[in-house]
């Protein structure tokens, strides 16, 4: 049985695509055969000018956020070209800095992407007491790997990325965020992550994870075998976080997931933070541990030459992001919270 599923590759959204097979019996992955991808669809109409001062606009609207648009106005589009497996967009805009946009979808803007970023990357390795190796799946951009080249204590950091035109693509135009790819302890592997796990298994302290929404096919993302596999990759202690969709919008989405993965992993907790470009400004993270006490409070803080050059995460933030609205926790975690 097979599913195509769709990785963002930082921020929140659609980015890069494997694929992977599960048995009846036991869950298996497959290796990736291009001719099982769909040509990627043409984002043009997205991009539209105004007659009224002639400005231009990119214009996102997604299935998970109906009723709802964000817009921004571009100055100038710098990259539009289909890969293998997407449509990616890269455009200078008026007041965001550099926008990457990902099958329709904005994956970053240089205005906040460092919002998703610094907390997807620092609240599970701080929370880890001595964290060596690290596996992000996607992240192509590189956002992701330049907060964890912050931590010295970290030996190897794998990525994992399908889809070599979005490294590409952010070396050239995103180089505040791809300039995570120059640490020396970074390994590249443009490869399937779920099969790289499949053969690495108990081999990392921390796992991350940069998903996408769960829209049709892709909704598999949001089901336990996947989790199974990074379960299974990490070593006894280890933390893994993963994007948590929006609490305005999809805990009809999380709830589920949360309560089919709280008998695999010995803490299932759920994070946010707050970032304008994404829907409904905000956006959260799933985070389970492998043994531990939970990742609520981080064993760990950024020395001060560190936390100066953070822009979003503190010790404070990373204790604060998991207290949910009253809507949110009862959503999520049940009415006896």
């Amino acid at each position: 049985m097979h599913w195509l599923i769709r990785w963002r590759t930082n921020s929140s959204l659609l980015a890069w695509t494997i694929l992977f097979c599960l048995s009846a019996a036991t869950s298996s992955f497959s290796n990736t055969n291009m001719a099982d991808f769909p040509p990627p669809k043409d984002y043009s109409h997205l991009i539209f000018e105004t007659k009224q001062d002639n400005t231009k606009w990119f214009h996102e609207r997604g299935p998970l956020w109906q009723g709802q648009a964000f817009s921004l106005q571009i100055k100038e589009v710098l990259y539009h070209q289909k890969s293998l497996f997407q449509d990616v967009l890269v455009f200078d805009s008026e007041h965001h800095g550099k926008v990457l946009v990902l099958d329709g979808v904005i994956q970053c803007t240089e205005r906040d992407e460092f919002s998703y970023q610094e907390m997807m990357a620092h609240i599970p390795l701080y929370a880890h007491p001595d964290p060596k190796k690290v596996l992000v799946i996607g992240g192509g951009d590189g956002g992701v790997l330049r907060e964890i080249a912050r931590h010295p204590g970290v030996e190897e950091i794998v990525i994992c990325e399908l889809d070599k035109d979005v490294i590409d693509v952010s070396k050239k135009y995103l180089p505040f965020m791809a300039k995570g790819f120059d640490d020396p302890r970074v390994k590249v592997n443009i490869m399937d992550g779920a099969k790289f796990m499949e053969e690495n298994q108990s081999s990392f302290d921390v796992i991350i994870t940069d998903s996408s929404d769960p829209v049709g096919p892709a909704c598999v993302l949001f089901e336990t075998p996947f989790y199974k596999a990074m379960h299974g990759s990490l070593r006894e202690g280890g933390i893994i976080c993963t994007q948590g969709e929006c609490v305005w919008l999809h805990v009809n989405l999380i709830q589920p997931l949360v309560k089919a993965i709280t008998s695999l992993f010995t803490t299932v907790e759920y994070a946010y933070c707050t970032i304008p470009s994404y829907p409904s400004g905000q956006i959260g993270f799933i985070i389970a541990s492998k043994g531990g006490k939970g990742c609520k409070v981080p064993t760990r803080t950024p020395e001060a030459s560190v936390q100066k050059e953070l822009r979003y995460y503190t010790p404070d933030i990373h204790q604060a992001s998991f207290v949910l609205p009253a809507f949110a926790e009862r959503a999520i975690f049940g009415s006896d919270r």
